[in-house]
């Protein structure tokens, strides 16, 4: 009987074990950062009802993944096939929903304002294509208070960016800033009047151009003289607090707009402060979604401008609410398999093994393998990964094992209780007696590194 044929899912990537240790170095930095901050771990199911998820998704066209059992289906009686036929649920496609409803159920039980971080999981059928994928890994922090949120935390978003992608391996980079109510006040102070409308299509501008948004923006309804205003506003950047009288020099006025470069001021002063050069206020960034309310934000790669934002989020006043008390909060989500397709796919970097063994334990035979074991068992005692040969090969083969998995030492058993273990640096050929109550590696070779593609000469 001939056996199917095995063929890769398209949008479902799996990495090799050299690239998952790239990925696990992302993890690292990622968790390691937003818990110097006080964020702490949150994980929330992987399903929700799909009436939530379409009511607050904000996109139409967005393809949600249906669960389903498949002996509820199949029985077509009974009730736990109605109970499954009733349910309606799907997998979450980001991790701001799940933590919506996971406030409003636990609010009696956390402490505020919650700093929370969420490693996990998000499924979205859409077309997959380079950088966007059916399953993916999010990054997700968000600061959420009840009732009202200080603005300083929009302002402290941007600094645990930059602090987390100046140690990735993926280049330069800058966090861009807007605040929604610039937009809208000045949306409102040139007469327009569907905001949201106008805010989803100026937020095409990186996909269609400056003449595709401003034809968009006719067809929309605004005449040509506000059309080429909103563009105007699109325009301005800045990496200080010039964007405030580039803004007022276009002669626009509106309370809200007052508001938004107020709040964006505070955000772009942290920035210049503590990450100067890596925070600018660049107010084409309008965020499509309904539920943002203040800042957004969206962070790019320099070097790859074409591979569009690889973190995103904003302030959100009322996304969470009970109906007597809101819970606003204001929230970023770095897409790491994102990322993760753009390092392998550019060669941004690699990692030093593909495996976490710094020593693989020779076996004379396998008569001696017990003794083979318990060194292996002594190092690991000590914390040194290690691994045991596979077979009691010629040590010549023992030794190409280790190498073709960039494992660095091979430890070498004695044969007799005359003579003593040596350990060799495959790499430099050097080999010396050891203990493995006392030997260690050099702390460069204790555990793989990750090492960036060396780009213009320098190291990225």
């Amino acid at each position: 009987m001939s056996q199917p044929k095995i063929t890769p899912l398209s949008g479902f990537p799996e990495f090799l074990p050299a690239d998952r240790i790239v990925e696990q170095h992302l993890l690292d930095v990622i968790q390691r950062t937003f818990e110097l901050h006080g964020f702490v771990s949150v994980e929330t199911r992987a399903v929700e009802p799909v009436e939530r998820l379409v009511g607050k998704g904000g996109d139409a066209d967005k393809e949600i993944y249906a669960v389903s059992r498949l002996a509820g289906r199949s029985d077509g009686a009974g009730p736990a096939a109605a109970a499954d036929a009733g349910s309606d649920l799907g997998l979450h496609f980001d991790l701001t929903v799940p933590l919506a409803r996971y406030v409003l159920e636990n609010a009696g039980k956390l402490q505020f304002p919650l700093r929370r971080y969420q490693i996990q999981r998000s499924w979205r059928g859409e077309r997959p294509q380079e950088g966007r994928y059916r399953e993916f890994t999010q990054a997700d922090i968000d600061i959420i208070d009840v009732d009202t949120l200080a603005p300083h935390f929009e302002a402290e978003l941007p600094l645990i960016l930059a602090g987390i992608f100046e140690q990735l391996p993926v280049g330069d980079f800058v966090v861009k800033v807007n605040n929604r109510l610039i937009c809208e006040g000045f949306y409102r102070g040139i007469g327009i009047e569907d905001v949201a409308t106008t805010l989803r299509i100026v937020d095409k501008l990186d996909k269609i151009g400056a003449a595709g948004v401003e034809a968009m923006l006719v067809e929309s309804g605004l005449n040509a003289a506000q059309a080429r205003q909103c563009l105007a506003l699109a325009e301005i950047r800045s990496t200080d607090l010039g964007f405030v009288d580039a803004v007022r020099a276009l002669g626009v006025t509106h309370p809200e707009l007052d508001e938004g470069l107020a709040a964006l001021a505070a955000v772009i002063r942290e920035g210049m402060a503590h990450a100067p050069g890596r925070v600018e206020a660049d107010l084409r960034i309008a965020r499509g979604l309904d539920y943002y309310t203040g800042t957004v934000y969206e962070t790019f790669l320099l070097g790859h401008p074409e591979f569009g934002a690889v973190c995103s989020g904003g302030r959100y006043d009322e996304l969470a609410s009970d109906g007597v008390r809101a819970y606003p909060g204001v929230g970023v989500s770095i897409g790491v398999t994102r990322l993760m397709g753009l390092i392998v796919s550019r060669g941004l970097a690699t990692a030093s093994r593909s495996t976490p063994a710094a020593v693989l334990v020779a076996v004379n035979d396998e008569a001696s393998r017990p003794r083979s074991n318990a060194v292996a068992a002594a190092l690991r005692a000590r914390g040194v990964a290690c691994e045991v040969a596979p077979a009691a090969a010629k040590f010549g083969k023992q030794i190409r094992y280790a190498d073709r998995r960039g494992i660095p030492f091979v430890w070498f058993p004695a044969r007799d209780a005359e003579a003593v273990d040596e350990v060799k640096d495959i790499r430099t050929g050097e080999q010396q007696p050891a203990d493995e109550r006392a030997w260690s590696p050099p702390a460069e070779d204790l555990h793989p590194t990750v090492i960036a593609a060396q780009r213009d000469g320098d190291s990225t």
